[in-house]
């Protein structure tokens, strides 16, 4: 494992096709089959769009094809790698792989502790993402990962499609940036876990199985319910320079640009899984905002989905 950062600039497309998940392709023609013809390649079997998807999913082979020859879709990506423990509900990330940490943090990762009541006699923790560092008073030295990847050209391969009239080739173009963009995020999380962190070095999944999440740790987004703050996005990319070495940029609403982007943290440990924060509290958010040095409702605007209160009342 190195620490720090490893850009990619443009990334070898060919060695993604394998790992493409194309069921939210043919989502986006509105293609499902019923059962049991759900899923990729069980639709093509189905009698009511199964010829329909045969056709789409060819011309976006025959697309994808010519695009990668000509050149036309770049893929550039980053990842990157720091000491890290938990201290309560947030994660404190370190420059020196030195332990025990002396320096004060580079950075620092917050989350929010499910806080929606479980069942009595439910064994299921009240989960944060700081549960998956070991603590900083644990003696035991722990690693976090971050990664940001894209698919540039799309947008404006689409904007040409559609000025010629073609508004068909204009959907197919951005639908396949999203799908390796994705496919991106897949692949290069199988080289950490093997490789470039090496925690799962002797892994053998099928894409099936990466597709469900069958292997050792996580790659959580913000924004999404394990930890619903786009502005999380900001430390990760201030930490790993993001825009300067890849050029994937954020909106003012931290939409990530170009559209077919993606970028998460990486969890290695084994007991790390997915799961929705739920609902939360006024105390909770006072103490999130004092915990991020935010104003409560700059960060009631970010959480306004998930708050479990009227901020009017």
């Amino acid at each position: 494992m190195f620490i720090g950062t490893r850009s990619f600039n443009d990334y070898d497309l060919w060695r993604l096709m394998s790992f493409i998940d194309w069921k939210p392709f043919f989502d986006v023609w509105q293609l499902k089959g019923r059962y049991p013809n759900r899923g990729f390649p069980k639709i093509f079997k189905d009698k009511t769009v199964g010829e329909e998807a045969k056709k789409v999913f060819q011309d976006a082979q025959n697309l994808m094809k010519k695009l990668i020859e000509e050149k036309k879709l770049k893929a550039r990506g980053i990842i990157g790698f720091w000491p890290a423990q938990s201290v309560g509900d947030d994660v404190d990330l370190y420059a020196e792989d030195n332990f025990p940490h002396t320096g004060e943090p580079v950075a620092k990762f917050h989350g929010l502790r499910q806080q929606a009541e479980k069942d009595t006699f439910s064994a299921e923790k009240y989960c944060c993402i700081s549960d998956f560092i070991a603590p900083r008073d644990s003696g035991v030295p722990d690693y976090i990962g971050m990664f940001a990847v894209a698919c540039f050209g799309a947008e404006q391969l689409s904007k040409q499609y559609e000025t010629e009239g073609d508004d068909y080739s204009s959907i197919m173009v951005k639908a396949l940036a999203d799908r390796l963009a994705e496919a991106f995020a897949e692949e290069m999380h199988e080289r950490v876990r093997k490789k470039f962190w090496g925690y799962s070095p002797e892994e053998s999944l099928t894409v099936t199985d990466l597709h469900r999440n069958k292997y050792v740790g996580i790659r959580p987004a913000p924004g999404y319910p394990i930890q619903p703050d786009h502005t999380e996005k900001i430390t990760m990319w201030k930490l790993a320079k993001v825009e300067e070495s890849t050029g994937i940029a954020m909106t003012e609403s931290l939409a990530m640009t170009p559209a077919a982007a993606v970028s998460g943290l990486y969890f290695s440990s084994i007991e790390s899984v997915y799961f929705a924060v739920g609902k939360v509290t006024k105390e909770q958010v006072e103490d999130y905002a004092a915990r991020k040095q935010m104003r409560i409702e700059e960060v009631e605007k970010w959480l306004g989905p998930i708050l479990g209160y009227d901020t009017n009342s």
